[in-house]
């Protein structure tokens, strides 16, 4: 009975084991690939223009206090001459008017200068350079380009990503031709990352010292020592963008 038990257990022992390293084979439809990358790019100029507009109260010698209700006015009635709608404009933030800090300060010191910071989003520099004639330059403390984009960005992205997609089965078509290979089917496609070049934050006005400014293409030049005037006009420049995608193909 004890042989019995030990030869068992011996061969339970062997069939377990040789369970264990009996090898697994699967099929690989695509024994031969090729990864080829694409790319597409192109230029467009901006029609999406942001700018931040900081207005302040001021007082001339021997006039009354401009007060910020009055500048606000004055500021979106030259929004309206200009063509700008309500739409595009709005409030970025307040400085010495709002918060809790600045209301009880202000009720001590009726002369605090308060301030207000609109954001606008222009479509050209045509209808920039119409406000900038129109602006209270005393009151105006910061004219200042955030950022730059175009209302049909997502459409381009598409369109890049498409070409992209295309220049890399037009690359494995020559690539595979040259060792006497045939293009198969995509088998993966890498999608790009959408990043954007974006036009950095420029001042067009910076504060009522400065002289000369120039930004994205056009000059404006201190006259008379208060009053603005555009010298030149050239456009904004232009957005660059690029997509590149990885797709891995099968061999015939």
């Amino acid at each position: 009975m004890k042989k019995l038990i030990i030869i068992a257990n011996i061969f339970l022992f062997i069939k377990g084991d040789a369970q264990q390293v009996q090898p697994i084979f699967t099929n690989n439809p695509f024994p031969k690939t090729i990864t080829v990358s694409g790319s597409a790019e192109m230029e467009i100029v901006p029609d999406e223009i942001f700018v931040n507009i900081t207005l302040r109260e001021y007082q001339k010698r021997g006039e009354d206090k401009k007060d910020i209700e009055t500048i606000k006015a004055n500021f979106l009635e030259s929004c309206k001459t200009a063509g700008i709608p309500d739409s595009v404009i709005s409030i970025f933030s307040f400085t010495g008017y709002s918060n809790y800090f600045s209301f009880k300060k202000r009720k001590k010191d009726p002369n605090l200068m308060t301030a207000i910071t609109y954001q606008v989003k222009f479509k050209d520099s045509k209808t920039m350079d119409a406000l900038v004639e129109q602006l209270d330059d005393e009151a105006t403390q910061n004219f200042q380009i955030i950022t730059t984009s175009h209302s049909k960005i997502m459409e381009f992205r598409k369109q890049l990503k498409i070409k992209a997609v295309q220049a890399a089965k037009d690359k494995g078509v020559y690539l595979t031709d040259a060792v006497g290979e045939k293009l198969g089917e995509a088998i993966t496609i890498k999608e790009p990352n959408e990043n954007v070049i974006v036009r950095p934050a420029n001042n067009l006005y910076g504060s009522n010292a400065f002289q000369e400014v120039v930004v994205t293409g056009y000059s404006m030049q201190r006259k008379n020592g208060n009053a603005y005037e555009i010298e030149k006009e050239i456009d904004f420049k232009k957005l660059k963008l690029r997509f590149e995608v990885d797709v891995v193909f099968a061999l015939k």
